[in-house]
C-alpha cells in the first residue's frame, strides 16, 4: 500500500501519524509512506531523523494572521494546491490521512479531486478549523474523544483514539524517592518552569524522598538548571528529553502542559497528572483536553493564569503524601487510554483501500 500523511506543524499534529506510519511499516514491509508538510513545521527537523520522506508545499495558516499575512497565505493556496496534485501524481497514494494543520488542506483536497480514499485524524477534544472544513469531504474522521462527534456528521466519524509514539513503556528501575515529572512540550514553557522552581523552594522539606526530572526547553534551561544547582533535590535538568518513554517509565506524578499528544501518552500508560493547558492555544483546545481527563478523575487541571509556585507546592505535597490517590488517577487515566488506537486506524485504512 502507499499511503500520503498530509500535515503537521507541530508535534502534536505530527507524531500521531509518525504512531501510524510505524503502525503501517510493520503490517507490511513493503508500504511505500510520504509526508506532505511545509519547511516551517517541526517535520522538516523530525522526518530526515525519522527516516520519513518528506515533500513540502507553499502554504501557509489563515487564522490570527494581519492583512499582509492574509494574503500571504491566501496566495498560497492555489501554489500549494498544484504542488499537492504534482506530489499525488508522482506518488501515486492509494490513501491520504491529515493529520490536522493548515498543510493538509491542499493535499486532501487535491486528493479528493483525484478521487482517492482520504481520511483526517482529529487529535483534540474541540477540532480545529481545517479538519472541520475538510470533514465533509473525507471517507473516514477519526477521533480522539467521544465528545467530538457533535462537531462532525455522518456515519464516517470513527472513535479510535489518538496513537502514541510506543506500544508500551520500557521497563525503568523505579526509584525509592517519588519521581516528578515536568515538561511544556519540546519548546518548554516558560510560566510553567517559574511556577515549578517557585514551588521547588517551599518543597525543601521532601528532598530526601523527593526525585525531579524537567525539561525546560532550550531558551530556558541555563537560567532552570542553575535554580536548581541551588536546591537540595536529586533533579536531572534537561532542554530536550530524547527518551521520553523512559522518563514516564519512571514517573509517579507529571506536571505539564495538555496538547493532545500528551494527553494521549497519559492515558495509554495510565500516569497521573496536573496538567496546566497552554492559554493560547488556538480555541483554548488544551483547556477542553485537561477538562475531559479531570471529568473523569485522571488528571487535575490548574489553569495558567491561576498557576502559582504556591499552589503548586501543596497540589505536589499532597500527592507525595497519598499514594493511594496517585494510584487511583493513574488507574482512571488509564481507563480513558487507547493503546490500540494506530492499529484501529490502520485496520480502517486497508478496509477504505479494499473497499
Amino acid at each position: 500500500m502507499r499511503v500520503i500523511f498530509a500535515g503537521g506543524g507541530t508535534g502534536g499534529h505530527l507524531f500521531p501519524g509518525l504512531a501510524v506510519a510505524r503502525e503501517l511499516q510493520q503490517r507490511d514491509a513493503m508500504t511505500e509512506i510520504l509526508f506532505v508538510g511545509t519547511e516551517q513545521g517541526i517535520e522538516a527537523r523530525v522526518l530526515p531523523r525519522e527516516g520519513f520522506r518528506l515533500e513540502t508545499i507553499p502554504v501557509r495558516g489563515l487564522k490570527g494572521r494581519g492583512i499582509r499575512g492574509l494574503l500571504d497565505a491566501a496566495w498560497g493556496i492555489p501554489a500549494g494546491l498544484l504542488r499537492s496534485l504534482t506530489i499525488i501524481r508522482n506518488f501515486r497514494p492509494d490513501v491520504i490521512i491529515g493529520l490536522g494543520g493548515y498543510a493538509s488542506g491542499p493535499v486532501l483536497l487535491a486528493g479528493k479531486l483525484r478521487a482517492l480514499r482520504c481520511a483526517i485524524m482529529e487529535q483534540n477534544l474541540r477540532p480545529g478549523f481545517t479538519n472541520k472544513l475538510l470533514a465533509r469531504f473525507v471517507d473516514r474522521v477519526f477521533i480522539s474523544y467521544r465528545e467530538s462527534r457533535g462537531y462532525f456528521s455522518g456515519g464516517q466519524v470513527l472513535e479510535t483514539g489518538n496513537p502514541v509514539r510506543w506500544r508500551k513503556l520500557p521497563a525503568v528501575k523505579r526509584s525509592e524517592k517519588f519521581v516528578l515529572l515536568i515538561f511544556g512540550g519540546s519548546a518548554g514553557a516558560h510560566h510553567l518552569n517559574l511556577a515549578v522552581v517557585d514551588a521547588m523552594h517551599r518543597l525543601t522539606a521532601l528532598a530526601g524522598g523527593l526525585q525531579v526530572i524537567h525539561q525546560t526547553g532550550q531558551a530556558d534551561f541555563a537560567a532552570i538548571k542553575a535554580a536548581y544547582d541551588s536546591l537540595p533535590f536529586e533533579a536531572e535538568v534537561l532542554p530536550f528529553i530524547e527518551k521520553m518513554d523512559e522518563a514516564y517509565g519512571g514517573a509517579d506524578l507529571v506536571v505539564c502542559r495538555a496538547g493532545a499528544t500528551t494527553v494521549a501518552e497519559l492515558t495509554a500508560f495510565g500516569k497521573a497528572a496536573i496538567l496546566v493547558p497552554y492559554p493560547y492555544a488556538i480555541d483554548d483546545h488544551q483547556r477542553w483536553n485537561a477538562q475531559a481527563l479531570q471529568n473523569q478523575g485522571a488528571a487535575e487541571m490548574i489553569l495558567d493564569q491561576e498557576l502559582s509556585g504556591d499552589l503548586l507546592a501543596g497540589r505536589i505535597q499532597a500527592y507525595v503524601s497519598d499514594r493511594q490517590g496517585i494510584e487511583r488517577m493513574a488507574a482512571a487515566a488509564r481507563g480513558m487510554g487507547r493503546p490500540e488506537a494506530a492499529a484501529r486506524i490502520v485496520d480502517e485504512c486497508y478496509a477504505l483501500v479494499r473497499g
